[in-house]
């Protein structure tokens, strides 16, 4: 065997084998054994190991007994010691450094280890190749076990730190007590207590509610902590006294408590720390810890547990104070809202105002419904500047004076620059925007202004939503202050069936993208959405307000002017096509084509198709506004199709001679080609073009506007 093959020298264990001398037989041994530190030359060549006595002390050998066989130390080591020794010295021999270091254990006869420390230089020839090594063996049982106490210790105080600091992080950002609990009870929340299950119960007069229970099995403490304040329970008992409770088995906790007894086998903790929850020396409740396995606690576990209750006791106490806060603020703006929204003759209206989940759910949107004469009513959807109680005050007594201008019978120019100077004279800071309608669902006649804000939206019948051009102003109060008060009034139609939609900006703000999006998605969501006020209302909330809008506060108003369906003998449909939309006209063809097929008609739906077209292309170009389009179904005795287009120009169409190249002046010819009938009538501000089309009737009446050359009475228009 080689130096290099051989086993290398370790320390080893003092089993007591023969040859070894207890430590303090000999008075000799008794002074060595203090030192605990000895020497040794080890020559590789021949392979012998001298150690001075301390050093064999150190191995519990006797000095007399010693073959100065290297194999003799390494025998003392448990198999697994002695190859990790073996191939830390194998590198450092084989290796160029000139030294090394290494610990390792011995066994003890009295079953505990001692660590023992190596330290050698390594003398090596000129080839490079180690000949001996000389160094230092002693007993560094003491300060391994002290550095592993060290470092324990360490452990457990970076473990008790980073405890307290996740728990602050999560409650620092809990603004409510539902926020408190969902901090405690949701994911990561035992975790970061360190703890397998907690009960949280807040007072409430005279009685203590369990508010959060999480951990496994721990619903039997939902009934057995919540009630009165029972000390014959451990966390009331805490509550009235004020002082923590550790347990550190569930023996001693049915000892103190044994009304805990018959439940205690449907528990799976061993061990847990009531603790009250007092801040500003105002207690609160109580918060208990369970944990699987502890059996103890320590004194710096018990600190930890009290700080940690210190910490949830001032979340909760901020978290209280602002629900109360808040409380009160939702109630001064609930006040300011309309309790109630009176129904309308020819339509229904949905209404929903949701404060912002952030702050104190308080701010300056608001809608209002107001009477109006002559079966009229104003709509009105608008947003003070801020979110606090000093935007909700304002936002109450714009809309208390903007109703009054409403009342008073003003057009509603005059309104919003009333208004607009009113809020100007209250000497705020604060601006507000809004958008005011009149409405006569008997007409369907909408007039609407806008202060600095959204437009309205609209769905026709089919489920496409427009969002039409209205013009508008600054918002009021600016518009005050800039010498502007100019609130131009937009005009629309709304046919029986569409649905009008006022909102506040929060329910198209998106966190990080372009309100044009939000609008974007808004416009789906209408589309989507079912036909009916409340229910679309209801859908507009949960699909976006909850999606993004809980930043700011929403104000919604939904107007469904109500379905003219006709009868089943003769259904009508009615649909408006915006004059700034160049798809209406292909979708009213559809449109027309489709009910007739429904309406099992459907043989005059090429007819009636090429009609829709060409009264629809006369309006859209030679007026200046959109078109109402009507079709309904006459009764019997003949069963006809009616089609109307209505439109806001006085001037009528008139006849003409187009010649062989013209591309106008056909319209009124293949009208009157087509249809059996057909007329034009005056309708308020604008006329009305008809046709019927189908079987001829028995002839009660002349056709209306007609002569017997066919043609209508009447000059002006393009066609």
């Amino acid at each position: 065997m080689t130096d290099q093959n051989r086993p290398p020298v370790v320390p080893g264990p003092p089993g007591r084998p023969e040859g070894r001398t207890p430590v303090g037989e000999t008075g000799t041994a008794e002074r060595l054994a203090m030192n605990r530190t000895g020497s040794f030359d080890w020559d590789l060549d021949a392979w012998t190991l001298d150690m001075d006595e301390a050093g064999l002390l150190v191995f519990g050998l006797d000095p007399a007994a010693f073959d100065a066989r290297p194999e003799s130390l390494a025998e003392l080591l448990e198999p697994e010691e002695r190859d990790r020794l073996g191939v830390a010295t194998e590198e450092a021999l084989n290796g160029a450094g000139s030294s090394y270091s290494v610990h390792f254990r011995i066994p003890l006869a009295d079953g505990r280890d001692q660590w023992t420390h190596v330290q050698g230089r390594i003398l090596r020839g000129g080839d490079g190749k180690a000949l001996r090594v000389i160094g230092l063996v002693r007993d560094a049982t003491a300060e391994v076990t002290h550095s592993d106490f060290v470092l324990e210790l360490e452990k457990r105080r970076r473990r008790q730190t980073d405890i307290v600091e996740r728990t602050t992080s999560a409650l620092s950002r809990a603004v409510t007590v539902d926020d408190v609990t969902a901090a405690l009870t949701g994911p990561g929340g035992l975790a970061r207590l360190g703890a397998d299950g907690l009960a949280l119960g807040l007072l409430d007069n005279a009685a203590l509610n369990v508010i959060a229970l999480s951990g496994e099995s721990l619903e039997v403490l939902d009934d057995l902590g919540s009630g009165r304040l029972d000390p014959t329970y451990p966390l009331a008992d805490t509550v009235l006294s004020g002082r923590p409770r550790f347990v550190g088995s569930l023996a001693a906790l049915t000892r103190r408590y044994p009304v805990l007894e018959p439940h205690v086998g449907r528990l799976r903790f061993q061990a847990a720390a009531y603790l009250p929850l007092v801040a500003q020396a105002r207690t609160l409740g109580g918060l208990a810890l369970f944990y699987r396995q502890r059996t103890a606690f320590t004194a710096d576990e018990r600190n930890l547990c009290l700080g940690l209750a210190a910490i949830v006791a001032q979340s909760l106490q901020r978290a209280k104070l602002f629900d109360e806060e808040r409380e009160f603020a939702t109630g001064l703006q609930s006040a300011m809202l309309p309790r109630r929204i009176h129904d309308v003759e020819g339509g229904e209206i949905a209404v929903r105002y949701h404060a912002a989940w952030s702050g104190r759910q308080v701010g300056g949107d608001w809608y209002d419904v107001i009477a109006l004469p002559k079966g009229r009513f104003g709509i009105v959807v608008g947003d003070v500047q801020g979110h606090d109680t000093h935007a909700a005050a304002i936002m109450g007594q714009l809309r208390i004076a903007l109703r009054a201008y409403a009342a008073e019978g003003h057009p509603p120019s005059t309104v919003l620059a009333r208004a607009s100077r009113f809020l100007a004279e209250l000497d705020t800071d604060r601006f507000a925007t809004c958008a005011y309608a009149q409405v006569d669902l008997a007409t369907g006649t909408v007039r609407v202004v806008r202060a600095g804000h959204f437009g309205p939206l609209i769905r026709h019948m089919d489920g496409r939503v427009g969002s039409p051009r209205v013009r508008g102003g600054m918002p009021l109060g600016i518009s005050t202050d800039f010498g502007d008060e100019e609130y131009p009034e937009t005009r629309l139609d709304l046919v029986p069936g569409e649905t009008l939609v006022l909102y506040t900006d929060g329910l198209v703000e998106e966190p990080g993208a372009d309100i044009d999006a939000g609008v974007r998605t808004l416009i789906t969501e209408v589309s989507a959405g079912p036909a009916g006020a409340e229910a679309l209302a209801d859908h507009l909330s949960d699909r976006l307000w909850e999606r993004w809008g809980s930043g700011d506060d929403v104000a919604l108003l939904v107007l469904r002017r109500s379905p003219d369906p006709g009868s089943p003998k003769a259904p009508r449909l009615h649909q408006y096509i915006h004059q700034a939309d160049p798809e209406g006209l292909s979708e009213a063809r559809t449109i027309v084509r489709q009910a007739l097929t429904d309406w099992d008609m459907a043989e005059l739906a090429d007819d009636a198709e090429l009609v829709t077209g060409e009264l629809l292309v006369n309006v859209l170009l030679h007026t200046e506004g959109g078109a109402v389009l009507t079709l309904e179904v006459l009764p019997e005795p003949v069963r006809r199709v009616r089609l109307s287009v209505q439109d806001r120009s006085s001037a009528w169409p008139r006849r003409r001679s187009p010649g062989e190249t013209a591309t106008s002046g056909r319209g009124l010819l293949l009208l009157d080609a087509v249809s059996t009938r057909w007329g034009i009538e005056p309708r308020g501000e604008g006329k009305a073009v008809w046709c019927e089309i189908g079987p001829s009737a028995p002839p009660t009446t002349p056709p209306v506007h007609r002569h017997a050359s066919g043609g209508p009475r009447g000059g002006g228009g393009q066609r």
